[in-house]
């Protein structure tokens, strides 16, 4: 077992036992610190001698570099002095890359990722020269690739400082700060030197010498704060004096304007004047610092020699404190631990059961303080934990009132919804009895089936708030009689096709339910496959209940789809406001918990999705039974039934054809016409279109009627 499981006496008690081992290494660790402080500053030595100057080099032949290479991609002309340039250049590249062999074991893991990072940008000089030459670049994308070569070296000037002494690490990074302001300020003078040629400065160019100035500005703000007052001195006066004031207007005037100066060689003049300043000020500081560094050198030193006995007295004193504290700290911690276990165990745990059970919690007897004493961090953490408690009971009362809130907010919406709906199918029952045009029929055929739709999305908000949509019947329904109400509650309901199903019948109070869930999956299937193809439904009576298939012919999904989708729909968790996406599969799964269903996902064989319900046995009616015991064949009383059965039977809402002069006296019957041939009988008449919808009118209000006497019953 590994000393973290011990008890915190077991721990102490080594420490007691090893006093020797733990002075040993304490002493070691102490002297380690103090000595790799001296190694800290050797290797920073050798790194400044080595890859600092040959990189300060290097970025000044960069610099020089990029100015004449933006002039010369406003000219299109390769002057001899870029040439010359150019080749200064790689001198510079090829004694900074023999520096960096020569640094050795100095070169940390660190300074080795920048420095490697700096070589791949040193390698794309020939590919950056080339389209300068070859009349590929533009001056604001030339600019550009010159300035990723020399940020590359900025941040391998980042890595360089790395220094024992806090003070003078701060003191180097704000001086590295004005280094980088230093470069800022040679890009504006790269950008305008070109744009001095043409006259002018592209909206790009302008926007990226605005981000100039801004960069600037804050470079030279951070640097400055950082300085001490010795090193930040020389900076304000520069600041202050002619050459930077004639800068800054400058800069303004081209913001402002959008041109570049008018006059050139100011330009040149100023900002040569300003560089130079901040040049020789630069070294100067730098100077500064590294003497800076030598007294910090020898202090170090001092250190060393002093380290050995300062931790040993330091060992023992924490020894004796430890013998003498142990025990009682020990005690403390154990007291602590077993109040933090009690809350995160039991007390916490229990209150969010109660809370998702509808219990209601006050929140200041729940959340108690824990009593522990001790030292003053001990008592420091058991209020703190105190904290933490009654923030997690506010935070759990104040989700469960939200759920709950949201729940009946639901409820009310889904209610006003269902009024509304019931209303709107009133009417439209009074204009289909009014209306005897094929047509309009036809449309109220179509807002019927709108309106029904809408009303089973209403009771899914019901659903969702917990509370049952409300129809039910008695009698139990044919499962055929809830595929075809369920298929007409689905928008592409043309494209389902429902195959032979076994003769049986459920529960009448799961009728709806069982209803509204095979829609969801139909609609489902029916969204999530193409267009052309068709949804099948099949049911099958087996051993363990009723099984009901629905396969597309979709894309399918992926195993991990597969395995989420089907634990969602076995253990339904709570609904998620940002989860909307699978709002019907939320309702499916609080359908399916509620009755005991069992629904499974699975991939078809044919590359689509198969979603199978299993309705338990203990719904599941023999349907032969069920006639022989009523004059009748229990019906689904739904407003789609009738709907249904025109599209899966073939038939206008189930009800036989009307046969002219079928029930006349022979007498009175007119010499029937010859059958026309069928070739010849392409489309129905206009008395025929009428009929077949004043049968369906008809059909329609006799299914509300029994309806209305099934909810009744």
């Amino acid at each position: 077992m590994g000393s973290q499981n011990r008890s915190i006496r077991f721990k102490i008690f080594l420490l007691l036992l090893l006093p020797l081992l733990s002075l040993s290494a304490l002493w070691g660790f102490a002297l380690n610190l103090t000595v790799g402080d001296g190694q800290a500053l050797l290797r920073a030595n050798t790194l400044y001698q080595t890859i600092g100057v040959t990189s300060t080099d290097l970025g000044l032949q960069l610099q020089a570099e990029r100015a004449q290479s933006a002039v010369a991609v406003t000219t299109r002309q390769l002057t001899q002095e870029l040439g010359a340039q150019r080749a200064g250049t790689d001198k510079s590249v090829a004694r900074f890359q023999k520096s960096a062999v020569e640094a050795g074991d100095a070169i940390l893991p660190d300074l080795r990722g920048s420095l490697d990072t700096l070589n791949g940008e040193l390698n794309r000089l020939g590919s950056i020269r080339a389209d300068i030459d070859g009349g590929n670049s533009s001056r604001l994308t030339s600019l550009n690739e010159y300035n990723r070569v020399l940020d590359a070296i900025f941040r391998l000037y980042d890595h360089l400082i790395s220094l024992p002494d806090l003070q003078i690490f701060q003191q180097a990074s704000s001086l590295q700060a004005m280094g980088n302001a230093r470069e800022i300020i040679a890009r504006e003078h790269a950008l305008v030197s070109g744009a001095l040629i043409d006259h002018r400065v592209t909206e790009p160019e302008l926007t990226e010498f605005t981000e100039y100035v801004a960069t600037r500005k804050f470079l030279a703000a951070r640097g400055q704060a950082g300085l001490d007052t010795a090193l930040r001195k020389p900076y304000e006066q520069i600041f202050a004096g002619e050459a930077f004031r004639d800068f800054t207007a400058m800069e303004t005037r081209i913001i402002a304007t959008g041109a570049p100066p008018a006059d050139a060689a100011a330009w040149n003049a100023t900002v040569d004047r300003l560089t130079v300043q901040l040049d020789r000020l630069g070294v100067s500081s730098s100077e500064v610092l590294s003497g800076r560094a030598l007294d910090a050198a020898g202090a170090t030193m001092v250190k060393i020699g002093s380290a050995g006995g300062l931790g040993l007295i330091a060992v023992l004193a924490s020894i004796i404190i430890s013998v003498r504290f142990g025990r009682r700290l020990a005690g403390e911690l154990a007291a602590l631990r077993s109040a933090a276990v009690e809350l995160s165990d039991e007390r916490l745990p229990g209150l969010v059961d109660r809370l998702s059970r509808g219990e209601e919690v006050n929140v200041k007897e729940e959340a108690k303080p824990l009593k522990v004493s001790g030292a003053a961090e001990i008592v420091d953490v058991a209020k703190a934990f105190g904290s933490v408690q009654r923030t997690a009971v506010r935070a759990a009362v104040s989700q469960a009132a939200m759920r709950r809130g949201i729940g009946q907010v639901f409820l009310n919406l889904a209610r006003r919804k269902q009024g509304l709906l019931h209303r709107q199918l009133a009417l439209l029952d009074g204009m289909q009895r009014r209306t005897h045009d094929p047509d309009r029929l036809e449309e109220l055929f179509r807002l019927d089936h709108l309106t029904t739709r809408m009303r089973r999305h209403a009771e899914s908000l019901i659903i969702l708030s917990g509370a049952a949509p409300g129809r039910a019947w008695r009698k139990p329904v044919p499962v055929v009689d809830i595929v075809r109400a369920a298929i007409a509650e689905v928008e592409d309901y043309t494209r389902v096709t429902v195959e032979t199903m076994p003769g049986s019948a459920l529960d009448g109070a799961t009728a709806a339910d069982l209803t509204h869930l095979v829609a969801e999956l139909v609609e489902n299937a029916t969204i999530y496959s193409p267009p052309t193809t068709t949804v099948v439904v099949r049911g099958d009576l087996v051993s363990n209940g009723y099984a009901i298939e629905v396969e597309d012919r979709g894309l399918g999904l992926s195993a991990g789809e597969y395995a989420a989708f089907n634990a969602l729909l076995a253990n339904p968790p709570e609904f998620d406001l940002a989860d909307s996406d699978r709002l019907g599969l939320f309702v499916v799964a609080r359908l399916a918990e509620r009755h005991g269903i069992q629904v499974l996902m699975r991939r078809s064989p044919f590359g689509g999705t198969t979603a199978i319900v299993l309705v338990p046995r203990s719904l599941v009616n023999d349907q032969a039974a069920l006639t022989a015991g009523s004059d009748e064949t229990p019906a689904l009383p739904s407003r789609t039934k009738k709907k249904a059965l025109a599209v899966v039977n073939g038939t206008h809402a189930g009800l036989p054809r009307r046969v002219k002069q079928a029930n006349l006296a022979p007498q009175l019957k007119a010499d029937e016409p010859p059958e026309p041939d069928p070739e010849e009988k392409t489309e129905r008449s206009p008395d025929e279109v009428r009929d077949l919808f004043s049968a369906f009118q008809r059909g329609t209000q006799r299914a509300r009627e029994e309806a209305n006497e099934e909810g009744e019953a």
